[in-house]
């Protein structure tokens, strides 16, 4: 009679297992090479990803000199080509973190940035600041939905409302808004000089991230240049079309003493501050990034 085998384990070989240290160093070679900003940390990132784990635990791996499948092996070789094609980080792992939250991108949305994660603070402060019961907010060209579910989040006690003219980004927005589960923010597709006319002098606080580049100023970003929607970079000749209709929606959003936030682009504090003044607003300024560079215009209608 023969051996029974059905229920034999092969055991796996030896060399059927790399070692995280090995896969890191070799990632970060490839994304140094292709010009990656910060390799390092893109490469620990898409490890994590692999491996469902976050990136102090990839850290944590590599001491411990772990290993993963060559299955896992493979899957991280492939999304490391993509990252060194310049392909953002975000679009290949679906998610880019803003403030406190996890947010799905992805082609046809803008990526939200860390810089605008302080310009969204400039609308929070100035919302908790507003002594109604429920203060309201309106995020002009809301994208993946970032900072609106940030006021809608961080402020609870306040009525959101997302604007977005894209098909494509309200998408997105609408995605992250049913996961958030933000019941206090509304999403409205429809064009921004159009906007919520139903509100129109009851609004404390309007923010907007519009598209500010001017039409012919190139990225220096592969990641921007390619990836990014058009139109939601390019602001026309000065790169200040969209944010003269912001200025007028704004305008007529706002009740007196409500305040609009800007975000721009580090040559553009002057030129923006200039053109709200222009149109009526009051007091006017210009604040810096982390990094010192202008990103931010304030205005009191």
């Amino acid at each position: 009679m023969s051996p029974d085998t059905t229920s034999a384990v092969t055991p796996e070989p030896a060399d059927a297992r790399l070692d995280i240290r090995i896969l890191r160093e070799e990632a970060v070679s490839v994304l140094a090479r292709a010009g990656v900003p910060d390799p390092e940390v893109d490469a620990e990132l898409l490890i994590g990803h692999v491996l469902g784990v976050g990136r102090g635990r990839v850290q944590a791996l590599v001491v411990m000199d772990s290993a993963v499948t060559l299955e896992d092996a493979e899957r991280l070789r492939s999304l490391i080509e993509r990252r060194a094609a310049r392909e953002p980080l975000q679009h290949i792992t679906g998610r880019a973190p803003f403030r406190s939250l996890e947010l799905n991108v992805g082609p046809g949305v803008f990526v939200p940035r860390p810089e605008t994660e302080q310009v969204a603070q400039f609308a929070i402060d100035a919302l908790r600041a507003v002594p109604s019961p429920e203060p309201v907010a309106v995020d002009l060209g809301t994208g993946s939905g970032a900072i609106a579910l940030a006021l809608a989040t961080e402020v609870p006690h306040a009525r959101v409302f997302a604007v977005e003219n894209s098909p494509e980004a309200f998408i997105w927005a609408r995605r992250n808004i049913d996961e958030v589960g933000a019941q206090n923010l509304t999403p409205v597709f429809i064009d921004l000089a159009d906007a919520l006319p139903q509100l129109d002098g009851t609004v404390d606080v309007v923010i907007s991230n519009p598209p500010y580049v001017p039409d012919d100023a190139i990225p220096r970003d592969p990641e921007v240049r390619l990836h990014d929607p058009h139109a939601a970079l390019y602001g026309g000749p000065d790169g200040l079309d969209v944010v003269r209709t912001i200025s007028r929606v704004a305008r007529r959003l706002l009740h007196p003493g409500g305040t609009l936030v800007l975000e721009h682009g580090e040559l553009q504090g002057a030129a923006i501050r200039a053109l709200l003044t222009s149109d009526g607003w009051r007091a006017a300024a210009t604040h810096r990034d982390l990094t010192t560079r202008d990103r931010a215009t304030t205005a009191l209608r």
